[in-house]
């Protein structure tokens, strides 16, 4: 589908894509791994989604969708950005393709602890690393949410390659023919999912995605030509 509309488009049309980690949760604020556990925002975390918002409004993007995933640290982020963007008719899809990694056993087991119990060096790799995958579960979640889109098994654990690979199709049938039209695309999603994303895009290495980091409630902004090159990334 991408490769066809790149063909049929012959014009240079640039669009915006931007990407915003939610802003800070309670499991951030706890040091705690959350994954696909749905946690709120803090009172700092709100305050975040709202700056975010208001740096996108005097940038003066205007998008024609908003895409997040299923869990409230990222749908409340979304509603407060296209609020103060003025722009809360957008239409907004939610998808389990935009979640956090899941990270299995370890979540809501605080960082530092699981260092003294596993050790540095483990801990890095389940973290940063591209194929590391973290302890599993004994059995998967059978949340409601899931169940009504169809998801019959639901992840135990996920390396970042896992949630890379499940994020991907969501990229090529609903997000780059859309910016392959000229329509700029907001993206509110998680630490992890928006570094696969960002490996992606920036085709970084299995090793240099280690020192990629995405900060909370900090707008990034990907300025693309009609074949989805990257000619100009900003941090606002």
């Amino acid at each position: 589908m991408v490769c066809r509309l790149i063909a049929e488009i012959g014009e240079k049309v640039m669009a915006k894509l931007v990407l915003i980690r939610h802003g800070e949760s309670t499991a951030n604020r706890d040091n705690v791994y959350t994954g696909w556990s749905d946690v709120p925002l803090t009172e700092s975390g709100i305050q975040q989604a709202h700056e975010a918002g208001k740096l996108l409004a005097k940038a003066g993007i205007n998008f024609t969708a908003v895409h997040t995933s299923m869990l409230q640290r990222a749908i409340v982020t979304a509603n407060i950005v296209v609020d103060e963007l003025g722009q809360s008719w957008l239409p907004i899809t939610k998808t389990w393709r935009l979640n956090e990694r899941h990270y299995g056993a370890l979540r809501g087991q605080n960082k530092d602890a699981t260092r003294q119990i596993y050790g540095k060096h483990q801990v890095a790799l389940w973290r940063r690393s591209f194929d590391a995958v973290p302890p599993l579960l004994n059995q998967a979640d059978h949340d409601r949410r899931y169940r009504m889109y169809g998801i019959l098994h639901e992840p135990l654990g996920e390396s970042l390659h896992m949630a890379y690979d499940r994020l991907l199709p969501y990229w090529v049938d609903q997000i780059a023919p859309r910016l392959i039209q000229g329509e700029n695309q907001l993206v509110v999603a998680h630490g992890s999912s928006l570094r696969a994303l960002i490996k992606y895009l920036e085709q970084i290495s299995d090793q240099g995605i280690d020192g990629v980091e995405v900060e909370n409630g900090e707008p990034i902004v990907y300025e693309m030509d009609h074949r989805l090159n990257i000619v100009q990334k900003t941090k606002m």
